[in-house]
């Protein structure tokens, strides 16, 4: 479920909100080949399934960096933020991938409103958030993401 703000003024009263949690979204081997054209990298762990069944996860795994570029089509079910001329990405205070992404796997986003500070012209967000694989113990990805919104 999506929480709408309309403009600066509102989206300042979440700061330490929780978000919720974003649907499922399943990781398939044709996404994984996908980002791996779109970056070049192919290494057989990812785009091998037979290879990479006799490797160390039994099956491909998804690149730790697609797994973070999902955290934007995630993060918009949970935030729409209107009422304001541009939103930016402003990146990454830290990040980790605690666990890989096997195909299949169905991953969510779990985030918290962590910080709103003004910045010229708009504010800048701190968001708190964990990319969970289901059935997983640990998630994918741990992660403090930036966001800039100007009037």
């Amino acid at each position: 479920m999506s929480i709408t703000v309309n403009g600066l003024d509102e989206l300042k009263k979440l700061a330490g909100s929780d978000l919720g949690t974003s649907e499922w979204i399943e990781v398939t081997q044709e996404r994984i080949d996908t980002f791996a054209d779109a970056t070049g990298d192919h290494q057989w762990i990812h785009v091998d399934p037979d290879k990479a069944k006799e490797g160390p996860f039994g099956a491909p795994i998804a690149h730790g960096y697609l797994t973070l570029s999902l955290f934007i089509p995630l993060f918009t079910e949970l935030l729409d933020v209107q009422g304001v001329t541009t939103k930016v990405n402003y990146g990454l205070n830290k990040v980790r991938f605690p666990s890989p992404v096997k195909v299949g796997s169905r991953i969510r986003l779990t985030a918290k409103l962590a910080e709103v500070e003004e910045v010229p012209g708009g504010v800048q967000i701190t968001v708190d958030g964990a990319i969970e694989i289901e059935g997983g113990a640990k998630p994918a990805a741990v992660l403090q993401s930036l966001s800039r919104f100007y009037a």
